[in-house]
């Protein structure tokens, strides 16, 4: 694969305020890329210096090897984005909106093919303001896909949505992904970034705090699964810290939770057998991609 987009050393303030501090990444051709962190880490801005919409403080960019500030007519020519917020007037019918928008690339792609595999055909007069919060997602996507771009930023495309409305467009996603589109997807949601991302970024206070696959994120911190339940007895910690591949081992108001490297529940059952100990209540987790962000933006980046 080959990198569609290069972030080296992205720094962005308003007046004293950095918002986006000394962040680099790659996106590479077809993957999509995830850029994670909760509200106020500095995303969206760092979004809109990849997109060309602010001009940066400092560092370097490129999109499909161009500088996305200087050159940002060719760029919306490759790339589309639907930033949070914003959308056409809802007084516009769903066919107008597409029509406007065509009529911006020079080689637009046939939105009546988009809305069809976006099951909109039948909302095509149907006025914007009169979509369902779904089907104005659903939309999005189409006006992102319109102007036919290698590149698709997504920018908190399912805030608001309730869950199956936002699985069916985690599906949206994936097809357009595999009709060969590359997609940075800036999101706060862990759930959708583990099903969705390829590799994340994770931003914290607008320092890079990782970059990595899901799995690999999850794979950082010391202990990717947990053993929980209440021992019929009362327990010796070293009784179990002791057994490979145990990280640790903790024990409030009589609730003890097994941290592990891997799968020793096996293990730990027969150590506790062995000593007369029944795991009343057993649990078994499987650190997720939150776990792994608490941990990594635990401390402050610039300490990392």
């Amino acid at each position: 694969m080959s990198a569609v987009i290069e972030v080296q050393n992205l720094r962005k303030k308003y007046g004293d305020v950095v918002v986006v501090d000394d962040v680099s990444f790659t996106v590479e051709k077809g993957e999509i890329f995830g850029i994670l962190g909760s509200n106020g880490a500095g995303k969206t801005t760092a979004v809109e210096c990849i997109e060309g919409l602010r001009n940066r403080d400092g560092g370097n960019i490129s999109v499909l090897g161009l500088d996305p500030y200087a050159e940002r007519a060719e760029i919306t020519r490759q790339l589309d984005i639907r930033l949070q917020g914003v959308k056409p007037s809802d007084r516009l019918q769903v066919a107008e909106a597409l029509t406007l928008y065509s009529s911006f690339y020079r080689d637009p792609a046939d939105w009546r093919v988009l809305i069809d595999s976006l099951g909109l055909t039948s909302r095509t007069t149907t006025n914007l303001g009169e979509l369902s919060h779904g089907q104005k997602q659903r939309l999005s996507i189409a006006l992102a896909l319109v102007g036919n771009p290698q590149v698709a930023v997504f920018d908190e495309l399912t805030n608001g949505l309730d869950p199956h409305a936002r699985r069916e467009t985690w599906e949206t996603i994936e097809a357009v992904r595999a009709s060969g589109v590359t997609i940075l997807l800036v999101t706060h949601f862990m759930e959708e970034a583990e099903r969705l991302c390829d590799r994340v970024a994770l931003l914290n206070k607008g320092r890079v705090a990782a970059v990595d696959t899901p799995s690999g994120l999850i794979q950082q911190i010391r202990g990717n699964h947990r053993i929980m339940f209440h021992p019929s007895l009362p327990l010796d910690d070293d009784l179990l810290t002791r057994l490979p591949g145990v990280t640790g081992v903790t024990c409030e108001n009589d609730h003890v939770t097994v941290t592990a490297t891997a799968d020793v529940l096996h293990l730990v059952l027969s150590e506790l057998a062995r000593h007369g100990i029944v795991p009343e209540g057993l649990r078994v987790e499987r650190v997720s991609l939150e776990d792994a962000f608490l941990a990594l933006t635990a401390s402050d980046p610039t300490e990392r």
